[in-house]
């Protein structure tokens, strides 16, 4: 147990200092271990989860569908899957109040989460929660993970950019970095304005927060150069790799219907053995 809370711990600082070492850490968001031990095997520093393509591949919609109890169980297998720091989409926290929050929480650590991203939004009539609400609901994360000795990352997201739809650029601006301030203060470890692409609004959120800031990859945001030199730290795809493994299966699919396509199935590089190789250590008696 001492070893592996030791392991916890190592896994939640190192994903911490991944967002501040002065480049921009991409994280294409995966749904199972075999997404989880790919990347690994390319070199990713960590994966990180989305709740769309996790919920959407269990035939579930988004917006907290799934069961917490079935999400946990899919994540378990994703952290014993590979030995990287895992942050998990965990949407408003699956939560109707603090104390089931809390417990939400230890469950997500002892499964082995070193991340997570918490939304403002309120799933059953798609408004922002008030940000003193969030506020408390970040407090309450960071104080249960400090007891623990597990400092995982809280990435606080904001759905202004989404879903204020009323109010001017200038006011979506000038919300965000308020929200953005209240929660470094509650005690989050990054900021992520979901759907924000003007690269000026950029700029002064990392500047007027202070906190590293995530992107999600969006026709219409900048270019990694551009990115880096507004000082975004994090850009993640959402269900952006879901979206494009369907589209590949999707256009295959199409050409069968109609006896084309062979080539494309039998000239692909991906293998059966190297599928194999990707999760030859996975020890799947430690992770049912």
């Amino acid at each position: 147990m001492v070893l592996q809370n030791k392991i916890l711990t190592d896994n939640a600082n190192l994903f911490k200092s991944l967002h501040h070492n002065d480049k921009i850490l991409v994280l294409p968001n995966i749904w199972d271990p075999l997404g989880a031990v790919l990347l690994e095997s390319l070199g990713y520093a960590a994966v990180a989860t989305a709740s769309a393509s996790i919920a959407l591949s269990n035939g579930y919609a988004d917006g907290e569908k799934i069961s917490f109890k079935e999400l946990l169980a899919i994540l378990k297998r994703i952290t014993g899957s590979v030995k990287i720091p895992v942050t998990a989409d965990v949407e408003s926290g699956y939560a109707s109040n603090i104390t089931m929050l809390e417990e939400n929480i230890k469950q997500l650590i002892d499964a082995g989460i070193s991340g997570i991203n918490i939304e403002d939004s309120a799933h059953e009539d798609s408004k922002l929660i008030s940000a003193n609400s969030q506020c408390d609901k970040i407090s309450c994360i960071k104080n249960t993970a400090m007891k623990m000795g597990v400092p995982i990352f809280i990435n606080a997201r904001t759905d202004v950019y989404l879903k204020e739809k009323n109010l001017s650029a200038k006011e979506k601006l000038a919300e965000t970095i308020r929200r953005g301030n209240a929660y470094k203060n509650a005690g989050a470890d990054g900021f992520y304005p979901i759907f924000l692409k003007e690269n000026e609004s950029m700029k002064s959120i990392v500047k007027e927060v202070g906190l590293p800031v995530n992107i999600l990859l969006l026709p219409g945001i900048p270019d990694f150069e551009t990115l880096h030199a507004a000082g975004i730290a994090r850009l993640s795809l959402g269900p952006g790799f879901l979206k494009m493994a369907i589209n590949a299966i999707k256009n295959v699919a199409e050409k069968l219907l109609h006896y084309q396509g062979m080539p494309e199935v039998m000239d692909n590089p991906i293998t059966s053995a190297y599928l194999n190789t990707l999760i030859s250590n996975i020890d799947v008696t430690n992770i049912n």
